[in-house]
């Protein structure tokens, strides 16, 4: 476990509603030292990393906004966040890219004894996700694995879920469910797992194992990883960026930006 120290006093995480949803004014290293913190004094709560597209989601669905007012972060995940956080002022905001995240955390936390549990995809994915880590960081401690087969965010199955990563001592539980049920998962089940930081990373799963390409780091950077996500997925992907980026600009014109 990662020793105490004085850091364990909370970090001042400020927000700001973006179309009505609360956005963290974070960098990477503030993510990574609230999650660390968390962890310390097992603390507990969850994480979402946020784009234009959850920004839209959250508006056509009350639960997943909830999800989001509960969180103990909601990271700019996306760039054009990141710029709209500068431009009002909080010039320290950075991109918390979920996948990156993923890789910063388990670097600086490979040698702490934290336990690390995966949670979603498939398991072809989870396995090759495990083995990928370990090969980056091998003293990494992966204490389980699973991948949930298809069902509702409630109900037995996921008390069984739930009762399965309590087993096994997590401290940290990656999920990689997809937005929406991803959030949704975290907020129903925190409450189950109150020492835990659930980390709503998605696609990361899929582009750590090395079954997906990410985009480019120049595309990343442009704020353009929309576009190399739908030429790779053009049926699964077309409705969220073609008619949700849209909409986002619609309800940012329409509810704008206000500090909390």
């Amino acid at each position: 476990m990662l020793a105490s120290s004085a850091s364990d006093s909370a970090i001042m995480v400020r927000h700001f509603k973006l179309a009505g949803v609360p956005i963290s004014l974070l960098n990477m290293q503030m993510a990574c030292e609230e999650v660390q913190r968390r962890c310390r004094t097992r603390q507990g709560g969850y994480c979402i990393f946020r784009d234009m597209n959850g920004v839209v989601a959250a508006n056509d669905d009350p639960l997943l906004l909830r999800a989001h007012q509960n969180a103990v972060m909601v990271a700019p995940d996306g760039m054009p966040l990141v710029w709209l956080a500068r431009l009002n002022g909080f010039n320290w905001v950075g991109r918390v890219y979920g996948p990156d995240f993923m890789l910063e955390f388990c670097r600086i936390s490979e040698h702490s004894g934290l336990r690390h549990y995966l949670y979603g995809s498939t398991v072809t994915v989870v396995e090759k996700l495990a083995m990928e880590l370990l090969r980056s960081f091998p003293g990494l401690v992966i204490c389980g694995a699973y991948s949930p087969p298809m069902k509702p965010i409630s109900g037995a199955g996921h008390l069984d879920d739930v009762a399965r990563i309590r087993a096994s001592g997590a401290d940290i539980v990656w999920v990689g469910l997809g937005t929406p049920k991803q959030e949704l998962w975290m907020a129903a089940n925190a409450p189950h797992l109150e020492h835990c930081m659930l980390m709503g990373v998605g696609a990361a799963f899929d582009f750590h194992a090395k079954v997906k390409r990410q985009a480019p780091r120049w595309m990343q950077r442009m704020g353009l990883e929309w576009s190399f996500r739908l030429l790779s997925e053009p049926r699964r992907l077309a409705r969220r960026y073609l008619i949700g980026i849209p909409r986002f600009f619609l309800l940012l014109a329409r509810r704008g930006c206000e500090t909390v």
